[in-house]
Order: C-alpha cells, then sequence, then structure tokens
C-alpha cells in the first residue's frame, strides 16, 4: 500500500534536524512520495535544496514554490521573478502554498489578493498546478479563482476545514481537496466526517501538514509532540472509516490522484 503526503514541512525545524529519520520512517509506513511545501521565496528555495539533497533519484521528493498569505505584504515585482525561476526548477510541481487567510490577517487583505492573482497568473503562463490556503476567506478565494479556473491544469484546497457550502463550492470549481489531521480532532474536526463522503474519487489527497496537526485519534503519541508524514496513516485510516471504503481502497485512489495531480512518476511497489 502507497501513500503520498501532499503537504509536509520538512524545512521547519523540528524535521529538518532528524529529517533522515523522519523520511526513513515515512517509507517504512508506506508513504512513498512527499511534496515539500514551500511557504516563502526563502522557505521554496530550502525545500527545493533539501529535494536536491536528499533524493538523488528524483523520484521521491518533490515541493511547491509560492508566498503564504501572511507574508503577502512582503510580495514585489522581484517576488515574482524569483518564484518564477523557482518553479523553472524540475522537481518543483505546484505554484503555492499562496492564497487568502482573513482569519489572522497577518498581511492586508488587498496585498493578499494581489500576490494570489500574481501566483495565479504564474500557474497558467507555466501551466502548473496550485495549492491553496484559505481560511475564513472561502467566498473571496472562489471570486478570484473564477477568473483564472479555465486555465488552470488544476488547484487544491489545502487542508480543507470548512464547511459543506465551501466544499460543495470548490468542488464546482473541479477543485481537489487535501485532509489532514483536523479530521482526527474530537474538539474541532468531527463536522468533516460526513463531509469526506462527498469527495470524489480523483479529487480528494491525503496530507500531514507536518510537523502540525497531529492528529490526535494517534495512539501512542509521539514524545515529541510533532506531527510527522508516517504518521499519515491515522489520516488514512480516519477517512477511510468516514468514506465507508476499505483504507486500501482510500490509498489508492488518493495515491492515484495525488500522483496526476503534480505529476510524480509511478513506483514499484516497495
Amino acid at each position: 500500500m502507497q501513500l503520498i503526503d501532499i503537504g509536509v514541512n520538512l524545512t521547519h525545524p523540528s524535521l529538518a534536524r532528524e529529517r533522515d529519520a523522519v523520511l526513513a520512517r515515512a517509507q517504512a509506513a508506506g508513504v512513498c512520495q512527499l511534496v515539500l511545501t514551500g511557504t516563502s521565496l526563502d522557505e521554496s528555495e530550502n525545500a527545493l535544496a533539501l529535494c536536491r539533497e536528499l533524493d538523488d533519484g528524483g523520484q521521491r521528493l518533490f515541493s511547491t514554490a509560492g508566498v503564504h498569505p501572511h507574508d503577502a505584504s512582503q510580495w514585489s515585482t522581484d517576488s515574482a521573478r524569483q518564484l518564477r525561476a523557482l518553479l523553472e526548477q524540475p522537481q518543483v510541481r505546484a505554484v503555492g502554498e499562496c492564497g487568502l487567510d482573513f482569519n489572522r490577517d497577518f498581511s492586508p487583505r488587498p496585498q493578499q489578493e494581489k500576490a494570489l492573482e500574481e501566483q495565479l497568473a504564474l500557474a497558467v503562463e507555466l501551466q502548473l498546478p496550485v495549492f491553496l490556503h484559505e481560511r475564513e476567506a472561502s467566498e473571496r478565494l472562489l471570486a478570484i479563482l473564477r477568473e483564472f479556473r479555465d486555465r488552470l491544469p488544476a488547484a487544491v484546497v489545502h487542508c480543507f476545514t470548512g464547511e459543506k457550502a465551501a466544499l460543495y463550492a470548490y468542488l464546482d470549481l473541479d477543485l481537489h481537496i487535501g485532509i489532514t489531521g483536523w479530521i482526527c480532532d474530537e474538539r474541532r474536526g468531527t463536522h468533516l466526517h460526513p463531509l469526506v463522503r462527498e469527495i470524489p474519487e480523483g479529487r480528494l489527497m491525503l496530507e500531514s501538514d507536518a510537523p502540525y496537526l497531529l492528529p490526535r485519534s494517534l495512539r501512542p503519541k509521539p514524545k515529541s509532540g510533532h506531527n510527522e508524514p508516517a504518521f499519515l496513516t491515522e489520516v488514512l485510516r480516519e477517512v477511510a472509516l468516514h468514506r465507508g471504503e476499505s483504507q486500501e481502497s482510500v490509498a489508492r485512489h488518493t495515491t492515484a490522484s495525488a500522483r496526476q495531480f503534480f505529476d510524480l512518476p509511478a513506483l514499484a511497489h516497495d
């Protein structure tokens, strides 16, 4: 059984300092390919460097490159130039993490929208998929995406935590949906239990968002308290439970979706 983790922050210090062990545990758990998330220009550079350093064969580690809405106030014409150069590298498979965050508003909303629109324009130009962030901004995100969607090859709403109306609107735009350990959280994630059934095969993908979002249902819990890609199996278990499918079936179709979305090479079964 193979799994693909479409969102892992391997550049985060808590993972980077034991990256070899983290990757070995992921491999042992069946997480055969990982997409490292770029959240700023610097972190996108770092993610690309890790792919080059840790995956000589170019078969298992890939990355995204983008500017998170939290950092949108730093976006400039030079940012677009730097980002284009990153996106032209073969290991970089998507634009992002980009989007809108009206929950924390670390950057002014007009600047968030400008940075998003320019990153979507790059995705159209280079015909790359988009890795999207959204918090309390679904209506505005949808409005912006509608202007680009016909020209974009694909887009995924990463770490979906929204309600039914937002999910249906995203699916109506033919977007992919990323599910994390949020679904394992009995305090705030139970609304996802019936919704995850509504995501069609071919549109659902799994992600750890490590080192964040440690699945609360995981037993035993790691002493570090940090999430890692090996624990994607717990997200798989919870998703399969609430979809009424076997874990093998969910692993098969989510892996196929991720492989197609990010244009990843097929691997022989380990």
